[in-house]
């Protein structure tokens, strides 16, 4: 059985919903990696969405009790297919597994930490359908405070401003604002808005243009793929759409990857990308220049968050009553502790979250 941890109500926007019927089956594909307790409230968000058609799971490496949940899922659910066995290959080629694997007309990737919410799915749907093509439709992403994530909607991802976003430079500084890419500041739309790049947490294409381009580029491992294949929609003519009316809570920074690992992978990731991008000889020298210092900048990035989250876990650990007491108590706890299941309300994980930064994903 799946047992969902429900720290989080579900949480609705402001925009405007239509009662257009979706015609369109739609397959939700979801690449897992050493998740943890999030994991559970995610699939169980899934499961009890009307508008699946078919529920892909691709195990690119789990905990016992992850591979668990994810296979009493695919046991008790006619519509989930789980693949396992073929280890960590990386989110892209996870998630090109996935649509290959998958029959639907719509394919919708979701992180293993982000919780889909009412209308969600019905709005990308739509969205996807609006051209050009290809289209390629972003969520509106939150964070479990309801404020929206920094990464749903940016601008034009260029060394120049992933250098100096992932210093803070652009939002530190006034006469640097204009090279800052983030958009979450900004009042929402009342309706899907034309964006250079959306986050990979959630969002939806086709499958005839998502086929059309290949899927994601497998060269990359982890991050900068989202932000590649949003290029290269934009390149082929599509668009690349931001929809308010299409809502996931995130929560990020869940994996049990040490983050060091995940920075550098993102730095890798984005000077390879502008290595890639670099149609002209003077964008080819700015990319070549600034590879060091972006990889450097990551590399410190990962150190901070390292340290970050070792502190965090430190402080939950002293907060804990001795393993005596807790066996003794006769809090719920006691029961949670004895069957590995997690509590209905995990204050320790809230804890983390609230005290940590923003995921990876967010800050380029």
């Amino acid at each position: 059985m799946i047992h969902p941890v429900r720290d989080f109500p579900t949480m609705t926007n402001g925009a405007q919903q239509t009662d257009e019927t979706v015609c369109d089956r739609i397959s939700v594909i979801v690449v897992v990696y050493r998740t943890g307790p999030a994991l559970q409230e995610a699939i169980q968000r899934v499961l009890s969405e009307p508008l699946v058609h078919q529920f892909i799971l691709i195990d690119n490496g789990s905990t016992p009790e992850e591979s668990g949940w994810m296979q009493a899922a695919a046991r008790d659910y006619a519509h989930v297919r789980l693949l396992q066995g073929h280890g960590n290959v990386g989110f892209a080629k996870g998630c090109n597994m996935g649509a290959r694997a998958s029959s639907g007309d719509v394919l919708v990737f979701l992180n293993p930490d982000a919780f889909l919410q009412e209308g969600c799915l019905a709005s990308l749907a739509r969205g996807v359908r609006q051209g050009p093509q290809p289209c390629l439709v972003g969520a509106r992403v939150l964070n479990p405070d309801g404020t929206e994530q920094r990464g749903a909607r940016r601008g034009e991802v260029t060394p120049v401003t992933t250098l100096l976003s992932l210093l803070r430079l652009a939002h530190r500084f006034s006469w640097l604002h204009r090279f800052e890419i983030h958009q979450e500041g900004e009042p929402s739309p009342c309706g899907r808005l034309m964006v250079p790049t959306i986050s990979g947490a959630g969002f939806a294409m086709t499958r005839a243009d998502f086929d059309s381009l290949s899927g994601f580029d497998e060269d990359y491992f982890l991050h900068v793929e989202d932000i590649d294949l949003c290029w290269r929609v934009r390149r082929a003519g599509g668009a690349v759409w931001f929809d308010p009316g299409a809502t996931v809570v995130h929560l990020g920074s869940t994996s049990q990857t040490n983050p060091l690992k995940v920075e550098l992978w993102k730095g890798v990731g984005l000077v390879r990308y502008f290595r890639k991008r670099a149609d002209n000889p003077r964008r080819a020298v700015l990319a070549n220049l600034l590879a060091p210092a972006i990889l450097l900048a990551a590399l410190a990035r990962g150190l901070l968050l390292a340290r970050k989250k070792t502190r965090a876990l430190r402080a939950i650990r002293a907060s804990l009553p001795p393993p005596a007491a807790v066996r003794a108590s006769p809090h719920p706890a006691s029961a949670a502790a004895a069957t590995g299941r997690p509590l209905a309300a995990d204050s320790g994980l809230r804890g983390i979250l609230r005290g940590r930064p923003s995921h990876p994903r967010q800050l380029v």
